[in-house]
């Protein structure tokens, strides 16, 4: 260290101005380089300075820089809903790893509606928000990339447009191992309440679902393939169209739990036993399946992990190979998953 910084190491409070003389730069340089919510620069002197801030033991201070910079230590959440227990769950995540970063959460609700998706990102940077973090992604619109164009730090979770930071479930092997577990059941006749195509969680676990079809030399039949929405009435409507394929399915995988819940209703409509006529297996685990009447085997998402997983990449410059973080799932067999009846 040279004896500037050795200088400098001996005030009692390491300052930006105090780094600043270390390094033989501008106040306002290091102000910049060492600002996490700008992109990383690997700049020579961008180095330097990190590594005498380093050696100093400077400590931002964070209230100090919000003051200075505009930052309120707030992060923005807009989710579709949160009536569907999957969002309040995530949001609930997000807003416990904001907390222990010292951050805080702010949520805003569009009903999973592109216009209604750019409304609510307007209001929230207008009150200040340091970045945003989106569950409302959809293969149909292309906001995210109306965000990066703009430069606001955002990252995506639970769904994904495949090139933002983004930080999600692993949709595609969670519904292979819904897929297998009916399989290894001896189900063949495996229909799939495949929720809607513009999202990402829905469209790769009917791709694990492909798979674990194609592996198991299972013909895919595009008529056990029912589009919904993700809500518990679409789930029904499902349910009751599958049952009127010929031959009907012995089991069906529901993309998530309100959509299997559905299904449990009109299964009933129809005077059919989970899982005596035909077995279940929904997604995600959320808390009021495992004490249904018939417990729902589910996936179940690590909604903690995607969270902090989100919250560590806002505002991060992320080589294209590291920009979208996946997180597994796991089986949950309960009861409504049971051996194929012969036929």
């Amino acid at each position: 260290m040279n004896s500037k910084a050795n200088e400098a190491s001996r005030q009692s409070r390491v300052t930006l101005h105090g780094v600043a003389a270390a390094a033989g730069v501008s106040k306002s340089t290091v102000s910049r380089i060492l600002d996490e919510r700008l992109p990383r620069s690997e700049s020579e002197t961008a180095r330097r300075v990190r590594q005498i801030a380093e050696d100093l033991g400077y400590v931002r201070d964070l209230s100090a820089a919000s003051l200075r910079r505009g930052s309120t230590m707030t992060i923005g959440v807009i989710v579709p809903r949160l009536t569907d227990t999957v969002m309040a769950m995530l949001y609930e995540s997000i807003a416990k790893a904001c907390s222990r970063a010292g951050r805080f959460a702010i949520v805003a609700t569009t009903d999973d509606k592109p216009k209604a998706d750019r409304l609510a990102a307007e209001t929230l940077l207008k009150r200040g928000v340091d970045g945003l973090i989106l569950s409302t992604a959809r293969e149909d619109d292309n906001f995210p990339e109306e965000l990066t164009h703009r430069g606001v730090p955002f990252v995506l979770a639970l769904r994904t447009d495949g090139r933002s930071l983004s930080s999600v479930g692993d949709d595609k092997l969670g519904g292979y191992l819904a897929t297998r577990h009916l399989l290894d059941l001896g189900h063949r006749r495996i229909g799939v309440i495949a929720g809607p195509s513009y999202a990402s969680s829905s469209r790769g676990r009917v791709e694990g679902y492909k798979q674990a079809l194609n592996e198991a030399g299972v013909t895919i039949d595009p008529a056990y393939i029912v589009a919904s929405t993700f809500g518990i009435d679409s789930g029904s409507e499902a349910a009751e169209t599958l049952m009127r394929v010929e031959p009907r399915p012995t089991a069906i995988f529901a993309v998530n739990d309100n959509t299997a819940i559905g299904g449990l209703s009109g299964l009933a409509k129809l005077g059919l036993s989970v899982p005596d006529d035909v077995s279940l297996v929904g997604y995600n685990d959320i808390p009021i399946v495992s004490h249904l009447a018939t417990p729902l085997t589910t996936l179940r998402v690590p909604f903690d992990q995607i969270a902090s997983n989100a919250l560590d990449l806002l505002g991060r410059d992320i080589l294209n190979e590291d920009r979208i973080r996946v997180s597994a799932p796991t089986l949950i067999p309960r009861r409504s998953s049971g051996a194929v009846r012969r036929q």
